[in-house]
């Protein structure tokens, strides 16, 4: 197959990514959120994504997790199914938390909230993420210094990653579809952005370099190491001061 040839079945059908869970955008129903992920790309795209959430952000047994911009709740329940301790989604949107609720797994609880003002006490929660909310939110910034606020121990933050494929198909332009409005960041700014929040132990790694899901691209997938900060999702982790 030429080199032509392999770039163009690697973003073939290329599906809505990581954004699904954003937010921020507004939706016809919250079911549409989680439809996306139990599809056989959104399966692989989600488990991609939630396997190097867990092995950067590190939980311990009992520890607590606030997830922060959950919607409905799909990297929460993920989450929580892997970890002992209590694991609470926070989201502004009454429908996607209702739906969280419904569909609740493993003693999780959601409640509405704003990430620009966690209602949350000051060391509270063990662990804080936020998984592509932050890329739809003004004032990222203010909502990364609450997270470090409510966390004891880690943060991590999953963000769109504008050295990639996605990016060069999706991004471009202001976003297109799910998209669009969305902010992009280099490996760089994710850790720029860490680092400004006052975190210490700084980590960027990243995910979904060949977003189409293809046969091809999920082989390709496998041999490229996650310290290469050109995929699709870019998640930053590091330790509370």
């Amino acid at each position: 197959m030429s080199v032509v040839n392999s770039t163009r079945a690697l973003f073939a059908n290329q599906p809505p990514f990581a954004i699904q869970h954003v937010t921020s955008e507004p939706v016809s129903g919250a079911s549409q959120y989680d439809a996306w992920y139990e599809t056989e790309r959104g399966r692989w795209i989600g488990g991609l994504e939630t396997a190097l959430i867990l092995r950067m952000l590190h939980p311990r047994p009992a520890e607590s997790l606030l997830d922060v911009g959950c919607g409905t709740g799909y990297f929460t329940r993920k989450l929580a199914a892997e970890m002992s301790g209590p694991v609470v989604g926070l989201d502004p949107d009454e429908e996607r938390i209702a739906f969280a609720r419904r569909r609740a797994c493993c003693g999780e609880t959601y409640q509405t909230g704003s990430a620009l003002d966690i209602p949350f006490a000051s060391k509270s929660m063990d662990l804080a993420m936020s998984i592509t909310a932050l890329c739809f939110i003004s004032g990222e910034d203010g909502a990364v210094s609450e997270m470090v606020r409510v966390a004891r121990r880690r943060v991590a933050m999953g963000l769109l990653g504008s050295h990639s494929l996605l990016f060069a198909e999706k991004g471009r332009g202001g976003g297109r579809g799910a998209y669009h409005g969305a902010r992009w960041h280099t490996a760089r700014a994710a850790r720029e952005l860490a680092i400004g929040a006052g975190l210490r132990n700084v980590a960027v790694r990243s995910a979904v370099f060949f977003p189409s899901g293809s046969a091809l691209a999920r082989r390709a997938e496998r041999i490229v190491p996650e310290r290469t900060p050109f995929g699709g999702f870019l998640l930053v982790t590091g330790d509370v001061r």
